[in-house]
């Protein structure tokens, strides 16, 4: 799996937003990936770089945020 797409608009994925983002998008949008895993992309660059990655390590990326590891000091 590359780690990234590069047209994420080409891709033709069904994105979704938290229902926890606000209005002032910044917001993080996931994606479920026909072959399996997540992709992730900035709501603000919709046809932008988009990350790609594995069902187990997107649900490691959320414990990390979820439990504060990704916070900088």
């Amino acid at each position: 799996m590359k780690p990234y797409i590069e047209r994420a608009s080409a891709a033709g994925l069904e994105w979704v937003k938290s229902s926890y983002s606000g209005n002032n998008g910044n917001c993080v949008e996931v994606a479920s990936l026909p072959g399996g895993g997540r992709a992730l992309r900035d709501s603000k660059n919709p046809g932008g770089p988009t990350l790609t990655m594995s069902i187990a390590g997107f649900d490691a990326f959320v414990r990390s945020v979820v439990d504060g590891d990704l916070n900088q000091p």
